[in-house]
């Protein structure tokens, strides 16, 4: 019988302290595990933990600055310490970097190029490093990392270092998920596409033709929802999907199929 439950499991989520991230650790503690609430934004993460503990669930929040080896590390000596172990990891932390149509491949600054390598790649690495060890000594468990459609297809001026942290992730999982498939750790990569979040809010609010243009660009003609991508990521995590390793999985409405 296949289970899709997470009672007396510990799940980290990095970048939970609002969108994607936020939903992906309330839907954890929904399905029963005891969540460690990661963000370098405290005050998002404390948001999230009381949505959490208004639920029933179990959690505790950790200011975290991923690209920082020693902030990952004391991470997951909290989560290790109060819950006993580590079982399920939704790296998600990352950025979206300074979006300018007129900075493509010979604009972009070293500045930019190093700072979001450092926070979306770099962070899923140390994550990952710093997870993994946990993880084998559970007998297994289950990493998703949140890539993107630019992990997945060539990305227009502005975001050029993005899209090659995004991509890179790609790089990262399969290697990992090969490395420990037989050691019983799976792990994945989610690419959403235009998600409803507070990052296209913003421009929406700034411009309300935005939210016409990045629905057509999606065949099943709506924007997706923070909620969608974390039912993904858990599944990812659950015995349903026990099959599934090294996977880059579009969650687009049909984007990359086109």
């Amino acid at each position: 019988m296949v289970q899709f439950e997470f009672s007396d499991k510990a799940a980290v989520v990095t970048g939970a302290g609002s969108g994607i991230g936020r939903a992906s650790a309330i839907e954890f503690a929904r399905h029963g595990a005891r969540v460690a609430i990661a963000d370098i934004d405290l005050h998002g993460a404390e948001e999230t933990a009381q949505t959490i503990s208004e639920l029933g669930g179990t959690c505790l929040v950790i200011q975290t600055d991923v690209s920082d080896a020693e902030s990952v590390r004391g991470m997951i000596d909290v989560i290790v310490s109060e819950f006993g172990g580590l079982d399920y990891a939704h790296n998600n932390a990352g950025t979206e970097g300074q979006i300018d149509s007129s900075r493509g491949t010979l604009e972009t600054s070293e500045e930019e190029w190093d700072r979001l390598l450092a926070i979306n790649l770099k962070g899923v690495w140390l994550c990952m490093r710093a997870e993994i060890p946990h993880m084998l000594e559970r007998g297994g468990g289950a990493i998703v990392n949140s890539g993107s459609i630019s992990s997945l297809v060539g990305s227009t001026a502005g975001f050029v270092a993005y899209s090659a942290s995004k991509s890179g992730i790609l790089g990262l999982t399969r290697s990992a998920a090969l490395e420990f498939a037989s050691r019983g750790i799976r792990v994945n990569t989610v690419c959403p596409g235009y998600i409803e979040t507070p990052l296209w809010q913003k421009y929406i609010d700034e411009d309300e033709s935005v939210r016409d243009t990045i629905t057509n660009r999606q065949p099943i003609g709506r924007l997706g929802t923070a909620e969608e991508v974390a039912q993904a990521v858990t599944w990812l995590c659950s015995e349903a999907s026990g099959l599934v390793t090294g996977v880059a999985l579009p969650l687009d409405g049909g984007f990359t199929a086109m």
